[in-house]
């Protein structure tokens, strides 16, 4: 198998001001070992408020954490009210933004068309899109995961190279194990991550499929991290209530350590 460095992101969602963040990111400096470093990326996507004040501190402890966000818009600049750009992201050492996670694309209707060229404004400003993908409840019920995954996949990546693709992050999401405490079985995550990874080799080839990483999000807590990540498949953990702890967050990070005993 490949080796793909897993990449831990922990996704804020609309949580924590900038005095908050501040303590989290401190808190969790101590949870996180060197070793930890050596064998994860680690991403942190606050909101929009705490992202210069996290930055900071980043910079000036020297913290191994990869600055993320949590969306942006596709254009460079404009009369855009309300909006932030992927260029005004990246000037603020920002390496990872999240792109058409299922909120903004169930409750602020973003759909597949822009979700692309957000993709393409973060690559364009030289930091990795984390697209993300997922299927309701409802969707599943019908026997329509693998084709409303695949869709949202092939969507999100038209247009791209395959060397673009394999730089990249997925995100696999299923929309009815965010924030409910519903987890999909280690068993049914994997043949999803499968899915994705499958569509990616079908659309741009074997070396952008092999070298592209990808997640599984959906109430992943330190309980399931470790048979979650066991899975071929998945190359990291896009983390919602978990990471605004930072013990638990820490533990999720520390996954192999409660997989090897």
């Amino acid at each position: 198998m490949p080796d793909r460095k897993p990449l831990i992101s922990g996704n804020w969602k609309m949580n924590l001001n900038h005095f908050e963040a501040l303590k989290l990111v401190q808190e969790l400096s101590y949870q996180v070992s060197t070793d930890d470093i050596e064998v994860v990326d680690i991403s942190l996507h606050p909101p929009f408020t705490d992202i210069r004040t996290v930055q900071t501190v980043l910079e000036a402890d020297r913290l191994p954490f990869h600055l993320g966000a949590q969306h942006c818009y596709h254009e460079d600049s404009g009369a855009f009210t309300g909006e932030v750009s992927a260029g005004m992201l990246s000037k603020l050492n920002v390496s990872y933004v999240l792109a058409g996670h299922s909120e903004r694309r169930e409750v602020f209707g973003e759909s597949d068309e822009m979700v692309n060229l957000k993709v393409k404004a973060i690559l364009k400003n030289e930091m990795l899109p984390i697209l993300c993908c997922g299927e309701t409840l409802e969707e599943r019920e019908a026997d329509e995961a693998e084709s409303k995954v695949a869709g949202q996949i092939v969507a999100g990546l038209s247009g791209l190279s395959p060397e673009q693709v394999g730089s990249m992050v997925c995100a696999y999401e299923p929309i009815w194990a965010i924030g409910t405490g519903k987890t999909a079985s280690s068993e049914d995550a994997q043949s999803m991550c499968a899915v994705v990874r499958q569509t990616v080799r079908e659309n741009f080839g074997d070396e952008a499929a092999d070298a592209v990483r990808i997640q599984y999000g959906g109430s992943v807590k330190p309980d399931n991290a470790p048979e979650l990540m066991s899975q071929p498949d998945i190359d990291g953990a896009l983390v919602g209530g978990a990471c605004l702890e930072a013990e638990s967050f820490g533990r999720i990070i520390q996954y192999r350590l409660v997989e090897a005993e």
